[in-house]
């Protein structure tokens, strides 16, 4: 009779020599200039997509906190001038300054010079209305830069994994044929080293697809108040003054004055410091 235990210790002593040598690094070794390329493909976009990371959520959280910080001095000013005067000595470093900014120097532009073009036709206020717009559009690419390539990454680089399994598989099948060798220790070592390439690509686009939700977020809050500034400071600037020369009415003045004109003297009332 053939003993058993030792044809079990010679098939296991067999396997632990061959399961060492299956993996990512096997694969990588036997895998042929297609399947390379795919990997170095996912491995770039990795590195891109890391990179739009770091640098989009870094410059997100600093708008924010120049934006708050401009927001903060804005709504406490006495005057535009005195934000005018602000703006001109430090600069202008978040959306919500460079709207400002472009604003009011459209307003002292026209003032002075009128309707010299055809972009500075109509009223001040329709130049400083087109003013605003025009920097509203200017402050969404800038906040749209490099999503769409955050976006590109999360939708095709689990595909491309795929792709690069599907290959995988397909040659491990060939040299399986050719070896005459079907059984399933000879099948399950190759297909399962295809299967890393699958791995790989949802590992590079988990990363961009989350970031790219929270970066879309923060954008479109910070899209929304810049929109809402933006009609706050129309108003300030369509009123021709500074709020800090209008004056209160007395009540005495008020009982004496008629309806229009005590109307015209109230003080507007200043929106709460964001």
């Amino acid at each position: 009779m053939t003993p058993v235990a030792p044809d079990l210790a010679a098939s296991a002593a067999t396997l632990a020599d061959v399961v060492p040598t299956m993996g990512f690094g096997h694969f990588i070794a036997q895998s042929d200039a297609v399947g390379k390329g795919l990997l170095v493909i996912l491995i770039g976009m990795s590195v891109l997509s890391w990179a739009l990371i770091g640098i989009k959520g870094l410059t997100q959280l600093l708008r924010t906190r120049r934006s708050e910080t401009f927001l903060s001095f804005f709504w406490n000013a006495r005057s535009l001038d005195e934000v005018a005067g602000e703006i001109a000595t430090h600069g202008v470093r978040d959306p919500f300054g460079h709207l400002t900014a472009h604003a009011i120097h459209a307003r002292q532009h026209h003032a002075r010079y009128g309707a010299a073009k055809l972009e500075e036709a109509g009223t001040a206020q329709d130049f400083v209305t087109r003013t605003i717009k025009k920097v509203l559009d200017e402050e969404t690419t800038r906040l749209e830069n490099g999503l769409t390539t955050l976006a590109t990454i999360g939708a095709t680089a689990p595909f491309i994994g795929l792709f690069g399994t599907v290959w995988g598989v397909y040659h491990a099948l060939v040299a399986i044929g050719m070896s005459g060798a079907g059984t399933l220790d000879k099948v399950a070592g190759p297909v399962g080293e295809a299967l890393i390439m699958t791995g790989i690509g949802l590992a590079v686009a988990i990363p961009a697809v989350v970031a790219y939700n929270a970066i879309t977020r923060g954008n479109r809050v910070l899209g929304a108040k810049l929109d809402a500034f933006a009609f706050e400071l129309l108003t300030f600037l369509s009123m021709g003054s500074p709020l800090a020369e209008a004056s209160p009415v007395s009540p005495t003045a008020a009982r004496g004055a008629p309806a229009a004109e005590a109307g015209a003297a109230v003080q507007p009332l200043r929106p709460a410091a964001a």
